[in-house]
């Protein structure tokens, strides 16, 4: 049988985090994946990306993160972390199920690419945006005969070697790609605006710590900030001395492409080997192209039983990260649930 209580589309921390919101109310749901394990897009970062949190503030409801909770955990862990999680979670996951459409039908009806159904009164979308990585509109990017990339393909420096590199955005993942490269190539770090950096440990604490002692973290505010905005650079002073040393430089982002060379916003011309973009992703959400994805914190405002879990700034400063999902699911699933019985 193909109906069940409730489907919750995507398998990373945001759908695992969700599955566990919705058995801990009592129900059975469905977990589609598309890929091939329960582990969102993890594997496939960078191979040297740690969290900017420490393990203590990096995880689900119901099972701490393993080792020293001071620590930052690598992407490795974070991978076997969520694998172990999904083997904890009393509900099916289903992997290889790659969904196609979300239609109304009675509930929702979910159709996956193989031609699969499944229907259900709730279905909550939870594939966030590494699947949609945003690539900004830049003259001549498309016919550049170079390497371009987004961060969302990058994974080590072993192919830049001794080449020229553009990395291409301000934030976390932009800065620590750029340094990383920086030790094997020539970098430019390319922004619209200056590094903003946070310190990693203020006053002797992590940051997360004070985000979490002070409320801040939890605060749903995430629907009033405004437009573009980003969070500092977390440092503990590495990528700023490696910014102040050149490696990489910071230059304000040129302004289009000629061929292989780069034209810099004092109309200097450079020949250039590689660009990357690190900046940043959009929902993946196409599946949602006829029901449409407008929500208010999570939950959809034209669809009573259609939920979100794991888009950025959705609820609060932490609606992407480890650390937010669980709060964010228990939110969404208490809502969904109280609009389909009033329903």
């Amino acid at each position: 049988m193909n109906s069940h209580d409730a489907i919750v589309i995507g398998a990373g921390q945001s759908g695992l985090a969700a599955a566990h919101a919705l058995v801990a109310r009592g129900l059975r749901p469905l977990v589609l994946e598309a890929g091939d394990e329960p582990a969102g897009s993890w594997p496939h970062y960078y191979d040297s990306l740690t969290l900017f949190s420490p393990a203590r503030y990096s995880a689900l409801p119901a099972m701490p993160f393993p080792g020293h909770p001071e620590r930052y955990p690598h992407r490795d862990e974070v991978v076997d972390y969520l694998r172990a999680y999904a083997a904890h979670l009393d509900t099916e996951v289903r992997t290889g199920q790659r969904v196609a459409e979300v239609l109304r039908d009675n509930g929702f009806r979910v159709t996956t690419t193989d031609g699969t159904s499944f229907t259900a009164p709730i279905v909550i979308a939870a594939t966030g945006g590494f699947g949609n990585p945003h690539r900004p509109a830049v003259p001549g990017l498309d016919d550049f005969p170079g390497t371009a990339r987004h961060a969302a393909q990058y994974r080590s420096p072993a192919p830049f070697h001794g080449q020229r590199v553009i990395v291409v955005g301000a934030g976390n993942s932009a800065v620590q790609i750029a340094a990383e490269l920086a030790e094997h190539a020539h970098v430019t770090l390319a922004t619209r605006r200056p590094v903003k950096f946070s310190a990693q440990r203020p006053f002797g604490r992590d940051l997360h710590f004070w985000l979490d002692r002070t409320g801040l973290d939890h605060l749903p505010i995430g629907p009033w900030l405004p437009d573009g905005f980003t969070t500092p650079v977390l440092d503990t002073g590495v990528y700023r001395t490696a910014l102040e040393q050149q490696r990489p430089d910071r230059r304000q982002m040129f302004t289009a492409l000629e061929g292989s060379k780069v034209i810099w916003p004092d109309e200097r011309r450079e020949h250039v080997d590689a660009i990357i973009l690190a900046t940043g992703y959009r929902p993946d959400l196409p599946y949602l192209r006829e029901l449409g994805t407008e929500h208010d914190r999570g939950v959809s405002r034209r669809h009573p039983g259609l939920g979100f879990v794991g888009l950025e700034w959705q609820r609060s400063l932490s609606s992407a990260t480890l650390r937010g999902v669980g709060r964010d699911a228990a939110h969404v699933v208490r809502r969904l649930l109280k609009r389909t019985e009033a329903g």
